[in-house]
C-alpha cells in the first residue's frame, strides 16, 4: 500500500505521532484525516472556551484538510466525533448539519473523558476522492 502524506499549514500542525491526513489507493483514493481540535492554526491555541467555537473551528480544519488532499466536504465518507460532554451532543450535530452537505457522511460518536489541550470537541474523518 502506497500511502501520500497531506500536510497544510492552514491547519493546526501534528502535535503528536501522526499526519494532518493520509490518502491511501483504493479504486478512489482514501484519505484519513486525524483528529482535528478547535485549535487555530496561527496560534496553535484553542480558539475560545466556547463548545460551539470549538466546533466550528474543528471543522474549518478540517476542511483546509480535506482541501490540501483535493477533496471537499463532499467527499467525507466517515466522521468521527468525540465530545468530553455527550449533552452538547445537540449543538455539535446543529453544526455539523449547518456545514457537511447532504447526503450526509457515515459517523460515530464518542464521549471521552478529556482531549488533548484541554479541548472539548474533536472530529476525524474518512474521504473517498
Amino acid at each position: 500500500m502506497t500511502k501520500e502524506i497531506y500536510h497544510t499549514d492552514t491547519a493546526p500542525a501534528a502535535f503528536g505521532p501522526y499526519s494532518q491526513g493520509v490518502g491511501v489507493d483504493a479504486g478512489k483514493r482514501l484519505v484519513f484525516i486525524s483528529g482535528q481540535l478547535g485549535i487555530e492554526p496561527e496560534t496553535g491555541e484553542l480558539v475560545s472556551e466556547n463548545f460551539e467555537g470549538q466546533v466550528r473551528q474543528a471543522f474549518a480544519n478540517l476542511e483546509a484538510i480535506t482541501k490540501e488532499a483535493g477533496g471537499t466536504l463532499n467527499n467525507i465518507a466517515k466522521l468521527t466525533l468525540f465530545l468530553t460532554d455527550l449533552s452538547k451532543f445537540a449543538s455539535a450535530n446543529a453544526i455539523m448539519a449547518e456545514l457537511i452537505p447532504e447526503p450526509f457522511p457515515a459517523r460515530s460518536t464518542f464521549e471521552v473523558s478529556a482531549l488533548p489541550k484541554g479541548g472539548q470537541f474533536e472530529v476525524e474523518a474518512v474521504l473517498a476522492i
